[in-house]
C-alpha cells in the first residue's frame, strides 16, 4: 500500500500537493496571525474609542461564534460542497475584517470580530476535514508539523508587525493585513478545492437549537472567567449540562453535526476527542496568565513577557518536524501517551520556575509544554482520522480544531475562576502574585493527567486495522 512507503517533506510542495499546501497553511495563518494582531491593535483601539469595559468581549464574542462555526462546518460542507463553503466562509471573515477596521465604535468592533470568529471557525474546520480527502496518510504528520511552525511564525512575527503598524500606522492597519491573505487565499481556493465529493450536495436541515445551545454553553464558559468564584462555578456547571445536552441532542439529530461516538469512552474517536480538549484546557492557564505573572513579578517589559510565552510555539513546531517522519506504529502510540505526560511535567517546571524565581527554569518549562503538544498532536489527529469511518470522516476531522478551540475557552474560564479564588485580582506584590498562580498551574497538572488517561485509554483501543488503514492513498 502506498501509504506504507515514508512520506517526504518534500513531497507536499511537489506540483501534486504544493497548491493544496498553501491553501491550508493560508487557512492556519488567517487564525495564527489574526490572533496576535488583534491581541496588540485592540488595547489601542479601545483607548480611541473608549470602550475599555467591553475590551474583553472581542476575544469572548470570537471565540464563542469560531466554535459555533467550527461546529456546523461538517454540515455545510455537506451542504455547499468545500469550495463554496470555504469561499463563503472565507467572506464573512473577510466582512468582519473591513467592519472592524473601519470601526467607529467598539460595538462596531465586537460585531467585526463576532464575524470573524464565525468565519475563521469554519475555514479551521473544513481545511482539518481536507487534509484526509486531498492528502495521503504518510503525508499528514508533514502537514500538521508545517501547521506547527506557522503557529511558531505567527507567535515571533504577528506581534512585532501588529506593533509596527499600530504604532507607526494605525491601530487599522494592523487589521487590513487579514485582507490580501483572505483575497489569496480565495484565489488559491477556486482553483484547487474540489467543487464537492461524493458525500457533500447533500439536503440537510440547520442545526439551529444545537448550534444556539453550544454557543449559550461557551458564551457561561466565557462569563465563568470574569466573575467572582461562586457564580463562577454556577455558570461553569450550566455550561457543562448544556454542552452534554447538545451531544444528546446531536446524537438523535438526523443530520448530525458530531461522528456518532463523540466524546463516548468507548472508541479512539470519542476518546481522542476528549484527550484533544483536557490537552488543551491544561495549556490554556498558563497562556493566560504566563506573561501577565512575570511582568508582575520580575518586571518584564510586554518584549521580554511576549518572548518567553513564544517559547512554547518554537519548540511546538520544532518537536512536531523532528517526529514527523516516524513510521512505526507503535512508536506513534507511545508519541500519543508522551504528550500528555510532557504538558504536565512542563507545567510543573514553569511554576517551579516561577516559586523560585529561576527564569532559566520556566523556560525550559516552556519548552517542555511545546514539545508535549508538538510530539503528540499530529499523531493524535491522523488517529482519529484513521479511526473514524468514511462516513463520519469529514465530522470527526472538522470537530477536532473545535474542540481545541473550546478546550482553549474552558481551560482560560477555570484558570480565571481558580487565580481569582487565590486573590490573583486583589494581588499588589510579587509575594501575593507569586502565590495566587499556584492554583491556575496545578489545575493545568491535573488536567494534563486526566489527559494522559484518556491518552492511555485511546491507544489501547486501537486495532490493527485502524493503524494500517489508508483513507487517501496515492
Amino acid at each position: 500500500m502506498s501509504d506504507q512507503v515514508e512520506g517526504r517533506w518534500a513531497e507536499i510542495f511537489t506540483p501534486r500537493y504544493a497548491t493544496v499546501t498553501l491553501i491550508l497553511c493560508l487557512g492556519v495563518a488567517l487564525l495564527a496571525f489574526n490572533a496576535f494582531l488583534a491581541s496588540i491593535s485592540l488595547p489601542t483601539a479601545v483607548q480611541e474609542m473608549g470602550g475599555v469595559a467591553l475590551i474583553s468581549w472581542a476575544l469572548t464574542l470570537f471565540l464563542v461564534f469560531a466554535i459555533v462555526g467550527g461546529s456546523g462546518a461538517a454540515l455545510l460542507k455537506q451542504r455547499l460542497g468545500a469550495r463554496t463553503a470555504l469561499l463563503a466562509s472565507a467572506g464573512v471573515f473577510l466582512l468582519g475584517t473591513v467592519i472592524a477596521a473601519t470601526a467607529g465604535s467598539m460595538e462596531q468592533v465586537l460585531l467585526g470580530r463576532a464575524l470573524q470568529g464565525l468565519g475563521e471557525g469554519v475555514v479551521s474546520a473544513i481545511c482539518f476535514a481536507l487534509i484526509p480527502e486531498l492528502f495521503p496518510s504518510r503525508l499528514v504528520p508533514k502537514v500538521f508539523g508545517l501547521q506547527a511552525m506557522i503557529w511558531a511564525v505567527a507567535a515571533f512575527g504577528g506581534p512585532a508587525a501588529a506593533g509596527l503598524l499600530t504604532e507607526l500606522v494605525s491601530w487599522r492597519a494592523a487589521f487590513l493585513v487579514n485582507v490580501p491573505l483572505v483575497l489569496i487565499f480565495s484565489v488559491m481556493v477556486m482553483a484547487k478545492v474540489p467543487a464537492h465529493s461524493p458525500t457533500d450536495r447533500a439536503v440537510v436541515t440547520f442545526p439551529g437549537l444545537r448550534l444556539l445551545v453550544i454557543g449559550v454553553a461557551i458564551m457561561l464558559v466565557a462569563l465563568a472567567g470574569v466573575v467572582a468564584p461562586l457564580p463562577a462555578t454556577l455558570l461553569l456547571a450550566g455550561a457543562a449540562l448544556l454542552l452534554t445536552g447538545a451531544v444528546w441532542l446531536d446524537g438523535k439529530a438526523r443530520d448530525r453535526l458530531m461522528p456518532p461516538d463523540a466524546f463516548r469512552p468507548i472508541s479512539v474517536v470519542g476518546t481522542g476527542l476528549w484527550m484533544v480538549l483536557l490537552i488543551n484546557v491544561a495549556g490554556a492557564g498558563s497562556a493566560v496568565y504566563l506573561v501577565l505573572v512575570v511582568q508582575e513579578m520580575w518586571n518584564y517589559g510586554p518584549t521580554a513577557a511576549g518572548a518567553l510565552a513564544a517559547v512554547l510555539a518554537v519548540a511546538w513546531s520544532l518537536s512536531a518536524v523532528t517526529v514527523a517522519n516516524v513510521r512505526s506504529k507503535e512508536t506513534r502510540k507511545v508519541l500519543i501517551r508522551t504528550g500528555p505526560l510532557l504538558i504536565g511535567s512542563g507545567l510543573l517546571l514553569v511554576l517551579v520556575g516561577l516559586q523560585l524565581d529561576q527564569v532559566i527554569v520556566a523556560v525550559l518549562g516552556q519548552l517542555v509544554i511545546g514539545a508535549g503538544f508538538g510530539t503528540c498532536n499530529g499523531y493524535l489527529n491522523l488517529t482519529m482520522m484513521e479511526a473514524a469511518s468514511d462516513a463520519e470522516r469529514d465530522r470527526t476531522s472538522a470537530l477536532m480544531p473545535t474542540t481545541q478551540s473550546a478546550g482553549n475557552a474552558i481551560g482560560a474560564a477555570l484558570a480565571g475562576v481558580a487565580a481569582n479564588a487565590a486573590g490573583m485580582a486583589a494581588a499588589a506584590s510579587a509575594a501575593e502574585v507569586k502565590l495566587a498562580v499556584v492554583p491556575v498551574y496545578v489545575l493545568g497538572v491535573v488536567m494534563a493527567a486526566l489527559a494522559l488517561l484518556a491518552a492511555w485509554r485511546m491507544v489501547g483501543m486501537i486495532r490493527p486495522q485502524d493503524a494500517a488503514s489508508s483513507f487517501a492513498a496515492g
